[in-house]
């Protein structure tokens, strides 16, 4: 009879009892193949499960639904945005869009965000809270399956990569901005879209590229440029992708911007390894313009299609401006520019970003009127855009963490591999501009597009922490009890917060130990 303790992995002094475990598991060929796609199909259900559930709660619109829901229905009965009547948002409740007029409205954001948003309310009727919001919840959904395979191609990892996905599917913000009719969850997706094609054209080109110097005599004369490599259609829809992040909103051009300059850096320094005696000017001068016109051509294209149904249309705002639909279009762009420099208008809820990482004002998305049902007579029922707090501070501790590895690589001429840097440069896209817009009015769950590289660098942070092979055993089984204890604590955190996450009926008492900080109310 087979004995329990056969069934374990045989004692190694030199392995932890979490090693002896995965290298079972991972010698075993259809163990690996059935983990390879079971752990990423789990994690992302259990995000499914997390935004789908009780997704039309509360039949209501919330915070600035109010201009998205009545935005996307108008795009898609007239093409454009239009203004709406009074009392709208109550007439919307019951199905009735009599109040949508087809003059055109003033809009600040590109279109692609609300003709997503407008698919589910087609599917289910402009009445439909569920309508509104599923289309962000699959695609908040699919945002954490990006982050999975992300982690994957950069460390190569699947502890690492389950990790990373498994934070964003539990964390706060990432299920209330997936629960929700906003641009921001969407964004978030085409950010996280482009990085994933990113990553696929670096792993096509390096071999490439490390080819360059492959097969050459020391006596030849020294390499001095290597090809331009135009076959690179990762890039061509990583290209398309960050176009479709800037038709969502304009901050996705940062996105674009970050990574093409990856890329050029990446490239580069590739053709050093390779040999390559003029590679600084070599992935400038000669591979950067051919990736300048795969990346940022067809990224222009898209954001233009998304705006199709204006430029057909006679309506909408501004259309009228120029008899060319294009310079039309420009005037309209001028306009928006001029509105996002000019805005600042005070908010109860308006965040800095220089407060972001110290999470001082979350904001409230919704709060209930007199609910019930919670078995005392004083309850309450918020939405609160509050992240998971240890997974938010531990993710900022974790970017400072990687910022001094990268940072002392360059002091010791040691290179960062992409599972430092790209993190980083995410951060970069999602976090600096917004330290530099002054005093214009921005909110916390602006930061919903940083948090996938937050989380992708506290998984990575973590397996520092875990230990490598060299580390010495000791210390490598402190600290995976260490990841271990604090990941079961980060799960705790998340059943306890869900109630204010998801707007459910609690006692006053209850969601007021919720309130960590003044502001956090």
């Amino acid at each position: 009879m087979t004995s329990p303790a056969s069934l374990l992995p045989p004692l190694d002094d030199r392995a932890t009892l979490w090693e002896r475990l995965r290298d079972r598991a991972m010698g075993n060929p259809s163990t690996a193949r059935m983990l390879g796609w079971l752990t990423p199909l789990l994690i992302t259900l259990l995000a499914g499960v997390l935004r789908l559930v009780n997704l039309a709660h509360p039949h209501q619109i919330m915070f600035d639904e109010t201009y998205y829901v009545k935005d996307a229905w108008s795009l898609w009965n007239l093409g454009y945005e239009a203004k709406w009547g009074d009392n709208a948002d109550a007439h919307l409740l019951t199905g009735d869009d009599s109040a949508m007029q087809t003059a055109g409205s003033f809009v600040v954001h590109p279109p692609l965000g609300k003709w997503i948003i407008a698919l589910g309310i087609a599917a289910f009727g402009p009445g439909s809270s569920l309508g509104w919001r599923l289309t962000t919840a699959i695609l908040g959904t699919l945002t954490v399956l990006l982050v999975y395979l992300i982690a994957l191609l950069l460390t190569r990892s699947r502890t690492v990569a389950a990790i990373a996905g498994g934070l964003l599917a539990i964390d706060g913000l990432g299920i209330v901005m997936s629960r929700i009719a906003l641009l921001d969850g969407v964004l978030a997706f085409f950010v996280m879209l482009g990085v994933l094609f990113v990553l696929l054209d670096r792993r096509r080109t390096m071999p490439l590229l490390a080819m360059i110097g492959s097969g050459r005599d020391p006596d030849d004369p020294p390499l001095m440029n290597g090809p331009v490599l135009w076959a690179r259609p990762w890039l061509i829809a990583a290209g398309v992708a960050f176009g479709a992040s800037a038709a969502v909103k304009w901050s996705g051009v940062y996105a674009l911007a970050a990574f093409g300059l990856y890329v050029v850096v990446t490239d580069a320094l590739a053709r050093r390894r390779a040999g390559v005696a003029l590679w600084p000017t070599d992935a400038v001068f000669r591979q950067g313009p051919a990736s300048f016109l795969l990346s940022v051509g067809p990224a222009l294209a898209t954001y233009l299609v998304a705006w199709t149904g204006w430029l057909v249309t006679s309506g909408g705002y501004g259309r009228q401006a120029d008899a060319d639909p294009l310079v039309a279009l420009w005037k309209y762009h001028e306009a928006i520019l001029k509105f996002h420099v000019g805005l600042h208008s005070p908010h109860p809820y308006a965040s800095p970003a220089w407060q972001w990482p110290l999470l001082l004002r979350p904001t409230a998305i919704w709060v209930g009127d007199k609910p019930t049902g919670c078995g005392t007579d004083h309850c309450i029922a918020v939405i609160s855009s509050v992240p998971n707090p240890l997974i938010w501070y531990a993710s900022i501790a974790a970017a400072l963490y990687l910022l001094y590895l990268f940072v002392r690589g360059l002091i010791d001429r040691r290179p960062a591999g992409p599972a430092l840097t790209l993190p980083l440069v995410g951060l970069v896209a999602t976090y600096v501009p917004w330290l530099l817009v002054g005093n214009r009015t921005i909110f916390q769950f602006y930061t919903i597009a940083m948090v996938p590289f937050l989380v992708i660098g506290l998984a990575v942070a973590l397996r520092e922490l875990a230990g490598r092979k060299d580390t010495p055993l000791h210390r490598r089984q402190a600290g995976q009890r260490t990841v271990v204890v604090y990941l079961c604590v980060v799960v705790l955190a998340s059943v306890f917060y869900y109630p204010v996450w998801t707007g459910m009926s609690v006692p006053y008492e209850f969601w007021l130990v919720h309130n960590w900080l003044p502001g956090w109310i």
